[in-house]
């Protein structure tokens, strides 16, 4: 197995369960307060009017809520490793008081689900969280019906120079910051921005989704590809 993140699995699920309370806040500070715009944006390329749709690593359920209320007529289902997360995911669908949404607890590597159940299949800052993403990437494929569609947002090692320079010193002046206000340890913070300059390329990742068997991949650059949405389709 050739990992992408060489961070024990259950280190990962530890911080995770450690962060839930402050996970919302910390997704707004690091994507300067856009992440909800760029789910808004990755929701839009979902084009073949699901039945059943499956939010992956979904974390606090953000984006398993925005799905509910687009796809109203849809069975969403969000699954994440993170009991703490879970809850409070949990929390946020009773207030929003949709009744299409169904949460469990998953391992992105090994899903609980028959060959040609979904749609679509969203996940959203999560791959670079798992260990074998190429894994998670075979089976989002073998979940998929023939032609559902994958949509995955991601935060990326921002390349371009000038920005570069920038985004560096943010994440270092921030990080920090962030393990003293809201932390019981800071490398549960630290953490959060080390996956990020950890994990693949942007085009790297479209290689990578390819070989897994997807066709027709798109890329749709955030932030001055500090994030991007990729999408593909599964072969017939």
């Amino acid at each position: 197995m050739s990992l992408t993140n060489k961070v024990p699995e259950k280190d990962v699920q530890t911080t995770f369960n450690n962060i839930a309370g402050n996970y919302d806040k910390l997704n707004s500070i690091m994507s300067l307060g856009t992440h909800q715009k760029w789910r808004k944006k990755a929701t839009e390329k979902i084009v073949n009017h699901p039945q059943k749709v499956l939010d992956l690593c979904c974390g606090t359920a953000d984006w398993t809520i925005m799905l509910g209320q687009r796809f109203y007529h849809a069975q969403i289902i969000g699954v994440d490793f993170s009991q703490e997360m879970l809850k409070l995911a949990q929390q946020k669908v009773a207030q929003s008081k949709l009744t299409n949404i169904i949460l469990e607890t998953g391992d992105a590597m090994q899903l609980n689900f028959a060959d040609n159940s979904f749609d679509v299949v969203t996940i959203g800052f999560g791959l670079r969280n798992v260990p074998d993403a190429d894994k998670v990437l075979r089976e989002i494929y073998r979940i998929l019906k023939p032609c559902g569609q994958l949509i995955c947002l991601e935060a990326f090692k921002v390349e371009t120079p000038v920005v570069k320079i920038g985004w560096k010193l943010y994440f270092n002046k921030l990080m920090p910051l962030m393990g003293k206000v809201f932390a019981k340890n800071k490398s549960d913070y630290q953490y959060l921005d080390d996956s990020v300059n950890r994990f693949v390329s942007i085009k790297k990742l479209c290689q990578m989704m390819q070989d897994a068997g997807f066709k027709d991949i798109e890329v749709t650059d955030l932030m001055m590809k500090a994030a991007a949405i990729h999408s593909a389709i599964k072969s017939i």
